[in-house]
């Protein structure tokens, strides 16, 4: 099997935690470190044996190197993603693909015609929850859906807006496009398109330029009806909640696990031991540092399989491209702060 050499495009707290995904997997190496502080970019190349650049174009240009992640803010992930498909990489981007869906189209429209694969790490497609969810809705289990309610109310400290996060230029927005972007993923991904959205967004306790609070009604092409709850400004901070109901039950997902399902007919093995206490097993919900790598090691080993075998990456630019559409949707609709 040959090797994979990727290079990070960025050398900050995701980027840290791509390498050590990269550093558990078969068949892959770390070739190089890429971010405009020299310092960041040793430190983080020297603590897996790879190379360290603080000029774009060098890091570019190394080789052996097949692929790159994209882990900057995220309004610099079309600019570097169209930079690294120019000089024949395969283009890895964490999520958002980027802040507007017309920089997400030049990105893949780059791509395409590079001729390199383009995807988007949405990892949580990857928990063991989250599948059987997915499959229990495939299986028909829960029936033809009814009713979703989807509740992020995390919490951020004030610190953490004191750099690019909350800023329109590279973030895009708020809480929303940020950490909202996951569950307008897993919304899509299990029960399909929206078809309407009615939404209000508020600057609720944080000094940010955009939201800290965003609420929407949506109306799924299904015709199913979601109401979605984001927020940074919930202290502590709690697992994500997600509530699904179809014709034949209701299923209640709480962090990383299935904590309650209510079905007409019972399936084995699908809910998990519940969690306990404040953010409970969800380590998201008050921090943006992350422990298991596991769900993002999948993500990328799925994204360099689709490299290996000339494939489309199960979530490719396209498929990305989808919950960023949503969040634009949801922010013309709520108007102004």
């Amino acid at each position: 099997m040959k090797t994979i050499h990727v290079g990070l495009i960025g050398a900050g707290n995701i980027s840290s935690t791509h390498a050590r995904a990269l550093a558990a997997m078969d068949g892959v190496a770390l070739a190089a470190v890429f971010d405009t502080s020299a310092e960041r970019a040793g430190a983080l190349a020297a603590a897996h044996g790879a190379a360290a650049f603080d000029k774009l174009e060098a890091f570019l240009a190394y080789r052996p190197m097949d692929m790159v992640i994209v882990g900057t803010p995220s309004g610099l992930h079309a600019q570097l993603g169209i930079a690294a498909a120019s000089h024949g990489l395969h283009v890895l981007t964490e999520k958002p693909i980027d802040i507007s869906t017309a920089r997400a189209d030049a990105l893949i429209a780059a791509c395409e015609a590079a001729g390199v694969r383009c995807g988007v790490v949405f990892q949580e497609r990857y928990q063991a929850a989250n599948l059987r969810l997915k499959g229990l809705i495939e299986g028909g289990g829960l029936g033809r859906p009814l009713l979703l309610a989807a509740q992020v109310r995390w919490y951020r400290p004030p610190e953490y807006y004191q750099g690019w996060h909350g800023t329109r230029a590279l973030d895009g927005g708020g809480a929303l496009i940020n950490q909202g972007i996951h569950t307008l993923d897993l919304l899509l991904w299990l029960f399909g398109g929206v078809a309407r959205v009615q939404a209000r967004t508020a600057r609720l306790l944080h000094q940010l330029e955009c939201e800290d609070t965003a609420l929407a009604l949506l109306e799924f092409t299904n015709g199913a009806l979601g109401t979605l709850e984001v927020t940074t400004a919930c202290y502590p901070g709690y697992e994500r909640r997600l509530e699904l109901s179809g014709t034949e039950g209701t299923v209640v997902l709480e962090g990383e696990r299935i904590v309650r399902a209510d079905l007409k007919h019972e399936v084995a093995g699908l809910v998990d031991a519940a969690a306990s206490g404040p953010g409970g097993n969800d380590e998201r919900a008050s921090s943006a540092a992350i422990s298991n790598t596991g769900p993002h090691q999948q993500a990328i080993a799925d994204f360099i399989e689709a490299v290996r075998c000339g494939r489309a990456p199960a979530c490719d630019g396209r498929e990305g491209r989808r919950s960023l559409e949503l969040a634009e949707r949801i922010y013309a609709a709520a108007g102004p702060l």
